[in-house]
């Protein structure tokens, strides 16, 4: 099984690159492929709208680093989505990431299953966005057909390291052996 994550925290080695790598440790011992891209440091744009896509056989117009995730997913049986809740939802960088997945309207990716990795500052996931963010992935990923494998919300997190040690991590190996 071939997995891409998509991280879109643009803190390096802060909580949510710390959940990510359990998610990977957990499919990687179980034989899986992963390739895990942090778009907060790639030189990507947003989608045009511009629909070259369209007539250009799934093909984007933009020659960025998106290309190399792109050409990943149309080898990928799982996307996983990783990001820190800001301002209600996930962030900018990974947002601008998932617009450009509109290149699969006219060559669908062969992606089957899904996952939401959140790290928040909340008391709980309820608040401060959390679950608009859920609602977000939740209804992108139903309108592209695809199963949702699983949704961890780890809430409470003010210091860059405060996820270490927590049950989260556990369960982000556990869904990385599971999906």
């Amino acid at each position: 099984m071939n997995i891409t994550v998509l991280s879109g925290s643009p803190r390096k080695g802060a909580n949510t690159d710390i959940l990510v790598s359990a998610f990977i440790e957990g499919a990687e011992s179980v034989g899986k492929t992963v390739n895990s891209f942090r778009v907060a440091d790639m030189n990507m744009g947003g989608c045009l709208g511009c629909e070259y896509c369209f007539t250009n056989k799934g093909e984007c117009v933009q020659k960025d680093d998106m290309t190399q995730i792109l050409n990943l997913l149309y080898k990928s049986d799982a996307l996983v989505f990783a990001s820190p809740v800001y301002h209600a939802s996930v962030t900018a960088q990974l947002k601008s990431a998932i617009d450009r997945l509109f290149i699969s309207v006219n060559k669908p990716f062969p992606i089957k299953r899904t996952a939401l990795l959140l790290t928040c500052f909340q008391k709980t996931a309820e608040e401060g966005g959390a679950i608009m963010a859920v609602d977000f992935y939740k209804g992108f990923t139903e309108h592209k057909g695809w199963e949702n494998a699983g949704i961890i919300i780890a809430p409470r997190l003010d210091g860059k390291h405060d996820i270490k040690g927590r049950a989260e991590l556990e369960q982000a190996k556990q869904l990385g052996c599971d999906i």
